[in-house]
């Protein structure tokens, strides 16, 4: 209710917002035509002053020069803001937060429930537990308004995985931490199921590289890198558009071959086993999987820390 109220407020105040602007245009353009001839006399007087005074003269000059400056570099600086502006724009980049404050934060949110509402979303990531288990994730939220969801997270047993863990050596985040993440994320998704929402989910065996987020038109990337927190990385917004040179079709094709390939098996949320299939998409066989509850679970979210770290 009040998500939709201030919605209706936002669009009043952007509708208005555009009134006023061409209001003050037009204001400010009848205020110069009328004090043209005001300061068509005061400037004749103050010249007839000036051209035989020296140093005003020069005075002036310099000033002319400074202000000519000025004004060919801010034009040469708009030209080449202008020139990446294309760049960009041809690229699909729409937005960028170099830093995750919590301003950021809170946009971020706000963004992923515009675009993600009544979609279904496909989502790269680690054990997801920061990112939609949490309250206070990105995706929390949006995850109970989309119609469905296509979701790919690492598998806690695999080998790739432990090496990597074990190559951080930090204290409060072990295997079976990253392992109980991994539970509550497929609780949180099999709820959803139950919800009627249609929810399916693969586990990959290899080590995340990109965390990759797609809300329709938009999609949101980020970088495990291999030794900074991936919540201090930088997090680009790819817009869909009509070119097919943009990022957004290249990082949304690189989604659709990691999710149809062959060698990443589903998660069967209704009977807890690994279903492999073969090219064509038909069942081959069945693995039993099934994660054993943390007797005393790590309440502070850690997918920030996960898999950033290179193999020792």
């Amino acid at each position: 209710m009040f998500h939709d109220s201030w919605s209706t407020v936002r669009t009043v105040l952007r509708e208005a917002a555009g009134t006023l602007y061409h209001i003050g245009i037009v204001t400010l353009s009848a205020g110069i035509a009328l004090l043209l001839p005001v300061s068509a006399t005061y400037f004749l007087s103050f010249w007839s002053r000036v051209e035989h005074d020296k140093f005003s003269l020069i005075a002036m000059e310099m000033a002319v020069a400074i202000f000519l400056i000025v004004c060919l570099n801010y034009f040469r600086r708009s030209m080449r803001d202008r020139a990446l502006a294309t760049v960009a724009t041809g690229a699909g980049l729409v937005s960028f937060f170099p830093r995750r404050t919590r301003g950021a934060q809170r946009r971020i949110k706000q963004l992923k429930e515009e675009q993600g509402t009544g979609r279904t979303i496909s989502i790269i990531g680690s054990s997801g537990h920061s990112t939609f288990v949490d309250q206070v994730g990105g995706l929390s939220s949006v995850l109970d308004k989309c119609l469905g969801a296509r979701i790919m997270l690492v598998n806690p047993y695999s080998q790739e995985a432990s090496m990597r863990i074990q190559a951080i050596n930090h204290p409060e985040f072990t295997l079976d931490t990253f392992r109980e993440e991994i539970r509550q994320s497929i609780q949180l998704l099999k709820r959803l199921k139950a919800m009627g929402k249609s929810v399916k989910l693969k586990l990959y065996s290899d080590a995340p590289l990109i965390k990759l987020v797609i809300l329709g038109d938009y999609l949101w990337l980020q970088h495990y890198h291999a030794d900074l927190d991936i919540q201090t990385m930088p997090e680009y917004v790819l817009q869909h558009n009509c070119k097919d040179h943009s990022l957004y079709t290249l990082y949304a094709h690189y989604f659709v071959q990691r999710w149809e390939s062959a060698e990443i098996p589903e998660y069967d949320l209704d009977t807890d086993e690994l279903v492999y299939r073969n090219r064509t998409g038909n069942e081959i066989r069945r693995e039993r999987f099934q994660i054993e509850a943390v007797p005393e679970a790590i309440e502070t979210p850690l997918e920030s820390l996960e898999l950033t770290a290179e193999p020792a």
